[in-house]
């Protein structure tokens, strides 16, 4: 299956509610009015483009529709596509920031129940499958599911994976796994970390403490820093984002479980307003479900022909 088809499957909710919020607008001679732009608002604001996002994409729409530039649903479908398509393209995704001096180091966080364990085991899929070698850093001490869950996908995988007790020092675990990695001379090394809310400031501090840990067993690392988000919840997605970016400096979002909700567009409202890069999506429950972004196919799927 290609990209697109992963994206057009995992999008069809979203894309769906956009549809049917954008259909009929121009139905028969009546003029557009406030009472229709609110109408819009109401609709794209629900898909969870987020308030800042709808407002430009109806401002602009506002000015084409008095140019007349645009008449019909299609026009409409084509001025929003060419608008979400320029905010997840600015900037644009960097590379991801690979040590030529040894593994890679992605530390991975978020709360519980995003899916940042399972997401973990999709990407070291993902690696595998271009031939790289991977190690996994169970740090989640604090959930025994969490642990037993990491083993049973290292085991699926034919994955190294480096353990902690249940209870113990997930900073610990994670050194220990990055000098596994380089004695392995392993292309990555992926660190699980337990759930932090990210309202509980003791919590999240431990996470610092780990960061710094990992630092002193490969002075360059972590080289990346990913957020693991559960699209499902819409506008709190956001929420989780910001306040993560206020304690570590995001490079990467993976956005979990987008097949499961019409709320695609929390991806639009996170690139705009923080700017961090989508790294990959999930838009599935299959080890290659977890699929790279590409805000492309992303906007293409998301107005793609279908259901209104």
């Amino acid at each position: 299956m290609s990209i697109f088809s992963f994206f057009k499957k995992g999008l069809e909710k979203t894309a769906t509610s956009i549809k049917r919020s954008i259909s009929g607008l121009f139905t028969g001679t009546k003029a557009w009015d406030d009472e229709t732009y609110a109408k819009l608002e109401q609709a794209l604001i629900a898909t969870d483009l987020g308030p800042t996002v709808t407002a430009t994409l109806v401002a602009d729409l506002k000015d084409r529709y008095i140019r007349g530039k645009i008449a019909t649903d299609a026009d409409i479908i084509a001025a929003c596509s060419e608008n979400i398509l320029a905010i997840l393209n600015t900037p644009p995704t960097p590379p991801i920031n690979v040590n030529p001096d040894g593994p890679t180091v992605i530390l991975m966080v978020g709360v519980n129940g995003s899916g940042k364990t399972t997401s973990i085991a999709k990407l070291a899929h993902s690696f595998m499958q271009e031939g790289k070698k991977v190690v996994l850093g169970a740090g989640d001490t604090f959930r025994a599911a969490g642990a037993t869950q990491m083993q049973i996908w290292a085991q699926r995988l034919g994955c190294p994976v480096v353990e902690g007790k249940l209870g113990g020092d997930s900073a610990a675990v994670a050194f220990d796994a990055i000098k596994a990695g380089i004695a392995r001379q392993a292309d990555y090394v992926i660190i699980d970390t337990a759930g932090r809310q990210h309202t509980r400031g003791d919590l999240m501090a431990e996470l610092e403490k780990v960061k710094r840990i990992i630092g002193k067993a490969l002075p360059s690392a972590p080289h990346e820093i990913w957020l693991t988000v559960d699209a499902s919840i819409g506008s709190n997605a956001l929420t989780q984002a910001r306040e993560f970016g206020k304690l570590f400096p995001i490079t990467g979002l993976v956005l979990t479980k987008l097949d499961g909700t019409g709320r695609g567009g929390i991806v639009v409202a996170i690139k705009q307003e923080l700017g961090y890069p989508v790294r990959y999506v999930g838009l599935g429950e299959t080890i290659d479900a977890l699929q790279p972004f590409n805000a492309e196919d992303f906007t293409a799927a998301l107005f793609a022909p279908g259901e209104a």
